[in-house]
């Protein structure tokens, strides 16, 4: 599962050859999440409340770098680094 992202002890992941719809994971400490790009809504899992609106906000800036590395991983293409939230 490469790390696509890491800002404030969140790390954001995104799986080769997973399944619809088009999402990714973020994990900080034993919390685990998997985040839809399309609505940026909980497919499974939950964080923080604080570390939730962190990574909604990054997701919605980054929304277009998500979608490109969902297409990338679907090909088993390498996924590109995605700037973390400052």
């Amino acid at each position: 599962m490469p790390q696509i992202s890491a800002f404030f002890g969140i790390l954001i992941y995104m799986y080769y050859n997973d399944h619809n719809p088009a999402h990714f994971h973020a994990k900080y400490g034993d919390y685990n999440v998997v985040i839809s790009i399309e609505n940026f809504g909980i497919l499974e899992g939950s964080l923080p409340p604080k570390s939730l609106g962190m990574v909604v906000e990054w997701a919605a800036l980054h929304k277009v770098e998500l979608l490109e590395n969902w297409e990338l991983a679907k090909k088993h293409q390498s996924l590109i680094k995605i700037e973390p939230l400052n």
